[in-house]
């Protein structure tokens, strides 16, 4: 399981860009405590541009879509902002709190909560809705930041919403079916315990050894926290249009999740596309190929992908 990343309550905000036309520029959110980092890519046109804001996965992915805790790098999110900016649409992607150019930016694993992330994207959008050189706004989460993508737009409505590879189901839920072929009987019950306590709100007592890298007490509470939050409910909630995106290859999310999160929202656009997988990249299923993708940046982003995202974009 990747290791949670650190996080804090977003309680200023500023945004500075460098003035330009085309090309990429650093900007930063203040915070208390520290800055968030990110890049906007700009298409080489005149006049306003629709921008997509982009929330990377879970643990420690940074802006481009890579992990620490892998070996070399995919590029999956800078790739998909490079094609968008081809295609006349702005993009801004950013290092969560404790992930790369934002590692100072951080609380302790012990006091990050789900929410922290919430606010972060929630913060990105509202400065990017002041900003004149932006038509209309659109919010995309890749994998738990579709979740987080969802729930943002909750809160600071954009113009649209995209989920990419996001789960169908709660977190426990998604823990259980992972774990059970995979544990022996007594020690699968004692992971139900644990997630039965989590669920409640309360910290799990007395965690077996080989289960304390996913349920230390440090993190727990950020289990607790993600908890709160349905996939299916934060879709459902949502009064604008989603486009719900999954790759048929992908072995971390699956096409059922996408059809759940599809069936809570049944005015979004579905899109299935055969051969990708969860680093947006076209590759089978076969597990010698699927590891080798997650540190290749030369394997190109599935076409399909940028086809939607970019038909998706431009209509609204």
């Amino acid at each position: 399981m990747l290791r949670w990343t650190l996080g804090m309550l977003v309680l200023m905000v500023c945004l500075s860009v460098r003035a330009a036309t085309g090309g990429e520029q650093e900007v930063t959110l203040a915070v208390t405590g520290g800055v968030l980092h990110g890049t906007l890519s700009l298409p080489k046109v005149d006049g306003k541009v629709p921008v997509v804001l982009l929330h990377a996965g879970s643990g420690p992915t940074d802006r481009n879509g890579n992990s620490a805790m892998l070996p070399g790098h995919n590029d999956g999110l800078r790739m998909l902002a490079d094609a968008l900016a081809r295609n006349g649409i702005a993009t801004l992607r950013y290092d969560k709190r404790g992930i790369g150019a934002s590692t100072q930016a951080g609380l302790s694993e012990a006091d990050l909560r789900f929410d922290h992330y919430i606010d972060d994207a929630t913060a990105w959008l509202r400065q990017l809705r002041a900003d004149p050189r932006f038509s209309h706004i659109v919010m995309a989460g890749h994998s738990e930041g579709a979740l987080i993508a969802a729930l943002a737009c909750q809160r600071v409505p954009a113009d649209a919403c995209i989920s990419i590879a996001g789960a169908g189901s709660t977190l426990d839920e998604i823990l259980r079916a992972q774990l059970k072929p995979r544990l022996p009987p007594g020690l699968y019950a004692q992971n139900e315990r644990i997630l039965v306590s989590l669920r409640q709100g309360e910290l799990a007592k007395d965690v077996p050894p080989a289960l304390m890298a996913l349920y230390r007490p440090s993190v727990q509470p950020y289990l607790i926290s993600s908890l709160k939050y349905s996939p299916c409910d934060a879709v459902a909630a949502l009064r604008m249009p989603l486009l719900i995106v999954q790759g048929a290859t992908d072995l971390q999310v699956s096409v059922v999740d996408a059809q759940a999160l599809a069936a809570a929202a049944p005015r979004a656009q579905l899109l299935i596309v055969p051969g990708m997988n969860h680093v947006l990249k076209m590759v089978s299923g076969d597990l010698a190929q699927q590891m080798p993708s997650y540190g290749n940046p030369e394997l190109p982003l599935a076409p399909a992908l940028i086809d939607a995202v970019t038909a998706f974009v431009q209509e609204r």
